[in-house]
């Protein structure tokens, strides 16, 4: 007995395949649908020769109507620097020290500023400047090179430590204990001075030995007291205020094998506007001087 049902009078033809006794009927799509297909790929093929669409080596074809969308952003961009170019040419006329006088210029250049520093600066500064481990904090007055519209502006100009700008902030901490400039024991014993300086020393019995290593070999950049010289980028040791950190360890860390933040020169990635309207926007944060 066979499974193979019959066809009807009004049945089209099958495929001639057949599936556990399954027969699929040989229909035609209908035209309209062929149509459309037909059409999507001339559709297609117009896009991809009209506009940008294969990839290449380095970049997609162009397409023949020259379309892009950074061409698009850059026009926005231009129309929006167009815009500003008066307020932006009053920014860089003004004095530094200025700016802060003329209400609507510096709500300009303390917004304008905020964008710059969320684009340049968070990545290290953080996003509400409050700093990290090895970055400052910028909310506070604890300043290394000066908290002054004027000694902002030119550290954000030409950077610390870096090989971009000459006129870059340099200091350099000598490497104690990497080049044998002082014994394991004189190191620790300064730490257990300068932790207390602005606390307790791990070891009281060692503070007096250590403020001599310290009057030696620290107080030149430091100051006797301990309060450092914001215009050597010495930091101040007696106010609990640490970059690297103020435990024993660290401390330790920092004596033995020194320190070497970097921070980049912006004086050629940055305008000569964009540049002043950061510098009115950290001044502003609370620390300026």
């Amino acid at each position: 007995m066979s499974n193979k049902p019959e066809l009807k009078q009004d049945d089209p033809e099958t495929t001639g395949h057949s599936w556990d006794g399954i027969e699929e009927f040989n229909n035609p799509l209908p035209r309209w649908w062929l149509w459309t297909f037909y059409l999507c790929i001339v559709w297609g093929i117009g896009y991809t020769v009209a506009y940008p669409a294969w990839p290449m080596i380095n970049s997609a074809t162009a397409g023949v109507l020259g379309w892009s969308t950074r061409a698009d952003v850059q026009a926005e961009i231009d129309a929006v620097n167009e815009a500003n170019a008066p307020i932006n040419a009053k920014l860089e006329a003004t004095e530094l020290t200025e700016i802060s006088a003329d209400a609507n210029l510096n709500s300009y250049a303390v917004s304008s500023g905020a964008a710059v520093f969320k684009t340049w600066c968070a990545q290290c500064h953080g996003s509400g400047a409050a700093g990290a481990k090895g970055y400052p904090n910028l909310l506070d007055d604890d300043w290394l090179w000066g908290g002054t519209m004027e000694d902002i502006h030119t550290t954000v100009s030409h950077g610390i430590r870096n090989t971009d700008s000459d006129d870059a902030r340099y200091s350099e901490m000598p490497a104690f204990g990497r080049d044998e400039l002082l014994e394991k024991e004189e190191i620790d014993q300064v730490v257990n001075y300068v932790m207390s300086l602005s606390g307790d020393a791990q070891d009281a019995s060692k503070v007096e030995a250590g403020k001599v290593v310290f009057e030696d070999n620290c107080s030149s950049c430091h100051a006797e007291d301990g309060t450092g010289d914001i215009y050597q980028g010495a930091p101040n040791l007696t106010d609990a205020i640490w970059l690297f950190g103020g435990d024993y360890a660290s401390l330790t860390e920092t004596v033995t094998n020194s320190r070497y933040g970097v921070m980049p020169a912006w004086n050629e990635r940055l305008t000569e506007a964009q540049i002043r309207a950061v510098s009115a926007y950290v001044h502003q944060l609370g620390g300026g001087e």
